[in-house]
């Protein structure tokens, strides 16, 4: 039994590494997501793929890390943006993602896994052969062994995706006129990063890596970025002074409000500095400060939507909604309704609790939601002034819409059948109920599968 035990363990530690980490939050920003479409887009048409189809998302994980999990999106984490010094740094890395797009790396990630699997099988049944014959430490070798082999084939299978992503990660960047210089300078980040933690870089220790060494990373593609025509062109003056800005914001948003004083001192009256103590005065309801920093911001330029943004989400969430609307409404039409600061304008106007606002806020919240279907809040916010304006069955429609989004499937579908019944048959907003309640049901069916034994017949 100890012996079956152990073999069970190897079993069960081959089915864990397969699984997916645990989903991070998604941090959303109009001026963010503005910025890492701008500098993305290029390198997605030099990929021949189509901007349009293409996202990068921001997660919010302190760690040094960018990933692709199928489709065309590219995921950054937050750890990444502080981590970098440049946008050249961060297209290096979007182009590098980009590589495992257009290689199909994902789909072919079960290819190495179901390699390394059958190993691991194969192993396990000549090492249960072996103890059934009573040889128990020949067992335990043979399945080290399998284990050992599976693990190597499947490290090596990544390292190779890794190596393909580099080149085509290299090559984007010259089609899109990009020096590889940002790129090679986040390797090195990297490389300082594993010496700093004691990693080492022999080649033994590689072969227990997913990723190439980082140090042969760096001599790989400098001999390519060296001889590229885009070597020596300088960097866009105004993607670094974007990138500069986004960092900020993202400090004063994630970092705590004395680091992020200190980092950005009263001292220094640059915008980034003015963006994150803004962040950082607000966090710690010192409003007065946060509205003098986007007043400053403002005097720069009276007419950037994102500075106009930043003043009215400071007055909204201090109490002051009355006094947000201007700065939202006059930024929603300098961005002709980009949907979260549409969706900002349209919560302010509701918590007026003034009626009059009420069309407004209507007008707004459906061009939001409109444009960028996968916003939760401005579905509930749309609800709220259904509600208000007595109409339920599309208010239960605008809560079903955030509740599926939110993984309520259970709600989602009580709303969605609500609103079913109180809309007129064959309308959008009927076939629409109608889709939601499906994609519920068939969600919650789908969580009945995995939790065995659970009563799916109230569905």
């Amino acid at each position: 039994m100890r012996l079956l035990s152990r073999l069970l363990a190897f079993l069960a530690l081959g089915i864990l590494a397969a699984q997916p980490v645990a989903a991070q939050s998604v941090l959303r920003d109009a001026e963010t997501e503005h910025f890492l479409k701008e500098i993305s887009d290029p390198l997605v048409e030099a990929a021949g793929l189509k901007p349009g189809n293409v996202e990068v998302v921001l997660l919010n994980d302190p760690s040094i890390n960018a990933f692709v999990a199928g489709g065309q999106t590219v995921y950054i984490h937050s750890g990444l943006i502080e981590a970098a010094d440049s946008a050249e740094e961060v297209q290096g890395v979007i182009a590098h993602e980009i590589g495992h797009i257009t290689g199909g790396h994902i789909l072919r990630y079960g290819e190495g896994a179901a390699n390394a699997t059958k190993i691991t099988i194969l192993s396990m049944l000549a090492g249960l052969g072996a103890a059934l014959a009573g040889a128990g430490d020949a067992a335990m070798g043979i399945m080290a062994a399998g284990q050992q082999a599976a693990l190597g084939k499947f490290l090596a299978f990544s390292r190779t995706q890794e190596s393909s992503a580099d080149a085509a990660g290299a090559k984007y960047l010259s089609g899109a006129g990009i020096s590889g210089r940002g790129s090679l300078s986040f390797f090195g980040k990297l490389l300082n990063q594993e010496f700093r933690y004691g990693y080492s870089q022999s080649d033994e220790a590689g072969f227990y890596r997913t990723h190439p060494l980082s140090g042969d990373r760096i001599s790989a593609l400098k001999q390519v970025y060296e001889t590229d025509p885009a070597w020596d062109k300088p960097a866009n003056a105004r993607n670094q002074r974007n990138f500069e800005r986004i960092k900020a914001k993202l400090t004063g948003y994630i970092a705590k409000p004395n680091e992020t004083l200190r980092d950005y001192p009263e001292s220094d009256r640059s915008i980034p500095a003015l963006y994150a103590r803004a962040y950082a005065y607000h966090k710690n309801a010192r409003v007065d400060r946060a509205l003098e920093a986007a007043d400053a911001l403002l005097k720069v330029d009276p007419q950037d939507p994102y500075f106009l943004e930043l003043k009215g989400q400071v007055l909204l969430e201090s109490g002051r909604p009355a006094e947000a609307i201007e700065p939202l409404r006059k930024a929603t039409e300098l961005t002709n309704a980009e949907p979260l600061i549409a969706g900002l304008l349209g919560h302010a106007l509701i918590a007026t609790e003034d009626r009059s606002h009420y069309d407004e806020a209507e007008k707004v919240l459906r061009a939001a939601v409109g444009r960028d279907r996968l916003n939760p809040f401005a579905w509930y916010q749309l609800g709220v002034v259904y509600a208000a304006k007595g109409d339920m069955p599309r208010a239960r429609l605008a809560s079903a819409e955030q509740q599926v989004m939110s993984g309520q499937y259970a709600f989602a579908l009580r709303s969605a059948q609500a609103a079913e019944a109180g809309l007129e048959n064959g309308t959008p907003d009927w076939l629409r109920a109608q889709d939601i309640g499906l994609e519920a049901r068939a969600m919650l069916e789908r969580e009945c599968e995995m939790q065995r034994g659970r009563n799916c017949d109230r569905l």
